[in-house]
């Protein structure tokens, strides 16, 4: 196998991002800058080639499987330390923050869509069931979002108090619950239903409007409201 040096220049990933622009290397190419040294045996590129085989979603050309894999799994390919996979894993969580809106205060919310258009990039693939709540003024104007709920798979079990702690302590007015369906499909589940109406019948009791519970998938976004 050819070392990375004996490439001709216009085939080396650096070289190559140089002169033709990030856009035109293959996705083996980006990982093996990002890899920067290979083994003995193997280039960056065949190391990066490996990586990209752990791939198991039907769209092979689909990166965000490695947003998913752990240190561990990576380490497993030989060539690939612990270094390497941080690396790795370090890129992934910027890619993922890249995608979420700079500044999420001041923004007017009015509708479901609008909540759709704020989380939807940073949920619709999220292979894990993440719970959000937007703490709105009076105005419907977003003063904040927290996350309330990471990595479970089971929405319905979220307790009401843990919902609305956040918008007690911080006086806010009214509240939007938004979470995903790692499925793809945004349909609220009877749970989702029953949970939603737990939680508006405690934010009557505590004096908070709650405005909306919002599901986003891959497929699109549905409001429970709707189903209230």
């Amino acid at each position: 196998m050819l070392k990375m040096k004996e490439l001709p220049i216009s085939e080396r990933p650096y070289e190559k991002l140089e002169i033709y622009g990030a856009k035109k290397l293959s996705n083996a190419e980006l990982l093996a800058i990002i890899i920067k040294t290979g083994t003995k045996e193997e280039t960056a590129i065949s190391l990066a080639q490996k990586i990209l085989s752990l791939n198991t979603e039907k769209n092979v050309s689909d990166l965000r499987f490695l947003q998913n894999i752990s240190e561990e799994e990576l380490c497993k390919i030989k060539g690939i330390g612990k270094i390497k996979a941080i690396q790795i894993k370090a890129i992934c969580e910027l890619a993922v923050r890249m995608m979420k809106p700079n500044n999420v205060q001041n923004i007017a919310v009015q509708n479901s869509q609008d909540v759709a258009d704020l989380l939807m990039n940073e949920l619709k693939y999220e292979k894990r069931e993440i719970a959000k709540v937007i703490l709105l003024n009076i105005k419907n104007i977003v003063q904040k979002i927290i996350d309330i709920s990471f990595g479970g798979t089971n929405f319905a079990m979220l307790d009401p108090k843990e919902v609305l702690y956040e918008a007690v302590k911080t006086g806010a007015p009214k509240i939007i619950i938004v979470h995903n369906h790692p499925g793809g499909n945004p349909t609220p589940s009877k749970q989702d239903i029953n949970v939603t109406r737990r939680i508006i019948t405690a934010s009557e009791i505590l004096g908070l409007q709650m405005l909306d519970h919002v599901i986003i998938a891959e497929n699109g976004c549905e409001s429970v409201m709707k189903y209230i």
